[in-house]
């Protein structure tokens, strides 16, 4: 465990006991309807399986890619297994701050508060994030007694019932295509990354990059948590005010140039893969959804407004905002391309690095269909 002065960076057990404490408690609904969400949302995540395969077309027939597990958890197990996940991605970054902080003010302060006081308020995010994600395909997540993942140590799909229930009937549509529309998404990226098997290793190679590249003092990240804790409980700057950072996300705040030039990268390679998502969830669903159209209306316009003043801040702040263009620009992206060279034309984007869009690409998918399209036909 990375640490400063004896004491823990970030104590992540804390951290796993406040989001859980804070976190906002499920919809009401029995314990027999509840063992029902659950068999309902494993078996559409196998049926989702065929679905996406046939529609994808990138996993050839007779081939059986990677096992991973699906499981159905609660906002609790959400938030142990992001805790696992953020612990392995970030212990280069918090061994880089602490080589740092020798005989640094800010070294100092975090030696001495810092493990309770960023373990609580990473918690804090997390309980905000635990009510609103409602499934994830974890590339990354270290296998646990209580989380197992793939045999190799990386990826597991999670769907998170209570949230989907929630939006469920926030959305007021019918139930049983509303789950098996969002097990398409999330089957989508499992057979993202267990279809494209150097997938996985470009993507934590380029956040390593990033992570490498991050230039930021214990005191810059302590307040950046703060920041964003301070805004959950509606304890940040007044209304208008602005200050250094002109309202930037915590990403925006830790980007050094080498960093901005990495974080383009990602940010083409994830808005790719969440655009893919909705195309293909969209795509399917006229099959197997019969109301994916009214679905896909009203999760829209969810998406886009959020849930009031402080949700909204606090995606700002989060970056989430960015996250939000991603599926729009890049569903937009899949859709041109596949117009324009059809789906195995688009599939040659799995082919290696070299053939991922870049950042302008996803603005402009023509100049990707030139790239690799026509100069491999010239």
């Amino acid at each position: 465990m990375t640490s400063i002065g004896g004491a823990e960076m970030v104590d992540w057990n804390l951290a796993v006991a406040t989001a859980t404490r804070l976190v906002r408690p499920g919809p009401e609904i029995s314990r027999e309807d509840a063992r029902a969400v659950v068999a309902e949302l494993r078996r559409h995540a196998k049926a989702s399986e065929e679905h996406v395969r046939a529609f994808t077309r990138m996993i050839p027939e007779g081939t059986e890619p990677e096992d991973t597990p699906v499981l159905v958890v609660d906002r609790a197990g959400w938030i142990k297994a992001n805790v696992a996940g953020f612990r392995e991605l970030l212990r280069p970054l918090l061994a880089k701050m602490e080589s740092r902080r020798a005989g640094g003010p800010g070294g100092a302060v975090l030696g001495a508060v810092g493990g309770k006081v960023t373990g609580v308020e990473l918690g804090m995010l997390l309980s905000f994030l635990a009510s609103r994600i409602l499934g994830q395909y974890e590339t990354f997540a270290p296998a646990t007694r209580e989380l197992p993942g793939s045999a190799d140590g990386g990826g597991r799909l999670l769907l998170v019932a209570p949230n989907i229930v929630h939006v469920e009937r926030e959305l007021d549509v019918d139930p049983h295509d509303f789950r098996l529309w969002v097990a398409l998404h999330e089957e989508t990226h499992r057979t993202q990354f267990t279809g494209v098997p150097w997938l996985r290793d470009h993507l934590q190679g380029e956040i390593q990059t990033f992570l490498d590249e991050t230039d930021v003092d214990p005191m810059t990240f302590l307040e950046r948590l703060r920041e964003a804790a301070q805004s959950l409980s509606g304890a940040g700057r007044p209304e208008g005010e602005k200050g250094e950072d002109g309202g930037r996300s915590l990403v925006d705040v830790v980007q050094t140039p080498a960093q901005r030039e990495v974080l383009g990268r990602l940010t083409a390679v994830m808005s790719l893969l969440e655009g893919h998502a909705d195309y293909v969830m969209d795509g399917v669903g006229p099959e197997v959804v019969g109301s994916v159209a009214e679905i896909r209306e009203k999760f829209q316009k969810r998406r886009a407004q959020g849930a009031g003043r402080l949700d909204q801040a606090l995606r700002k702040l989060l970056g989430l905002d960015a996250k939000l263009r991603q599926y729009k620009d890049g569903e937009k992206f899949v859709r041109s391309v596949v117009d324009e060279v059809g789906m195995d034309g688009f599939n040659r984007i799995w082919t290696s690095p070299n053939t991922l869009p870049t950042k302008a690409e996803i603005a402009k998918p023509a100049e990707w269909v030139a790239r690799v399209h026509r100069k491999a036909e010239s």
